[in-house]
């Protein structure tokens, strides 16, 4: 990809550019301020357990008329997580080497479909890891993309790319937005008639401290190699039992159902068939002293009144179901064991 920048110039027609899009707001303000211009963008939405549900990001390119390509990105994420050349940020969030790898990612697509460059939503200094100048820069380094990588909202604040000098790209009609506020986006989105964006605040999960500690806990003991697994750690509470056994309670109905879905041949699913309470999964179901924990864990879980017992019914792929008389006790019993 290094020598993309040294191509001839196309002459008299608008590039096309493959734009990474999350959904929010600023991917919607860097798609729209080049196809206002004329440029021919299409979306590129990466899926995976750590990032909002794809489908959302799909919805919101699909409202701006833009085409889009949805990539798996799990087995990508994944291992940076193992192995962070840039290292983390403030969780478990590997940002400059996530970016950097998206990048690459659009960069085979935009060979492979004959686009001219890839372009982000990025503002330069809103975010204190993979925004700032250096972090900025260690991305495009990194990404191998060169100069056929443009950020639309802060072009005037960074060298001129290829696109720009080839005049596929205006450069006088790119934005120079610098820094956290975030008032000059909400205008715009004002001014594009965009009225559907999320919170700032909601993309990777990997920047939440609660959520890296599952991870960290997941890493250690199961590891990452099973993204079934990976994909437990958005549902539910989670515990780790002393004979290593991770169990997790379903807190609401959808938890529930994504528990029994995703559990295995080597899983158990726990549940109170004569009272209302949680899916539990007890993951690797093989200790007899945890798998017991588990259904006290149930019992506690479950809406059981006055009861001072509950029937517990645990199911294996691998048996017939069985059910327990087990006792309720308080919850706070397995605070410790709460990841």
């Amino acid at each position: 990809m290094e020598n993309l920048s040294e191509a001839p110039a196309p002459s008299g027609r608008k590039g096309r550019g493959l734009s990474l899009f999350s959904g929010g707001l600023d991917s919607q303000l860097a798609v729209r301020v080049l196809t206002e211009q004329g440029v021919h963008v299409e979306a590129v939405i990466f899926d995976s357990p750590f990032f909002g549900r794809a489908s959302d990001a799909v919805r919101s390119a699909e409202k701006l008329g833009v085409k889009v390509h949805v990539v798996d990105f799990t087995p990508d994420i994944v291992a940076l997580i193992k192995d962070p050349p840039h290292g983390f940020g403030s969780c478990m969030n590997p940002c400059i080497d996530c970016h950097a790898a998206m990048i690459r990612r659009a960069g085979e697509l935009m060979e492979k479909l004959g686009f001219d460059f890839v372009c982000t939503g990025e503002v330069l200094g809103q975010r204190p890891m993979s925004q700032q100048r250096a972090g900025m820069n260690a991305v495009r380094k990194s990404s191998g993309l060169g100069d056929r990588l443009l950020r639309p909202l802060s072009a005037l604040l960074l060298e001129e790319t290829y696109p720009e000098r080839a005049g596929l790209v205006d450069r006088s009609k790119l934005l120079g937005l610098e820094g956290r506020n975030r008032k000059p986006q909400m205008e715009l989105a004002e001014k594009y008639g965009i009225k559907s964006y999320p919170s700032p605040a909601g993309g990777c999960k990997l920047t939440e401290s609660g959520y890296s500690k599952r991870l960290a806990n997941l890493k250690e003991h199961e590891g990452l190699d099973d993204f079934r697994l990976v994909r437990v750690l958005n549902y539910g509470r989670h515990f780790r039992l002393p004979g290593g056994t991770l169990v997790v309670v379903g807190r609401n109905r959808s938890d529930n159902e994504a528990l029994r879905s995703l559990a295995s041949v080597h899983d158990a699913i726990l549940r109170t068939p004569f009272v209302p309470g949680p899916s539990v999964l007890a993951v690797n179901a093989a200790n007899a002293e945890d798998m017991h924990s588990a259904e006290l864990i149930c019992a506690a879980y479950a809406d059981s009144g006055e009861r001072r017992s509950v029937t517990v019914r645990t199911f294996l792929r691998s048996a017939r179901p069985s059910d327990n008389d087990v006792p309720v006790v308080p919850r706070g019993d397995f605070s410790q064991f709460m990841i």
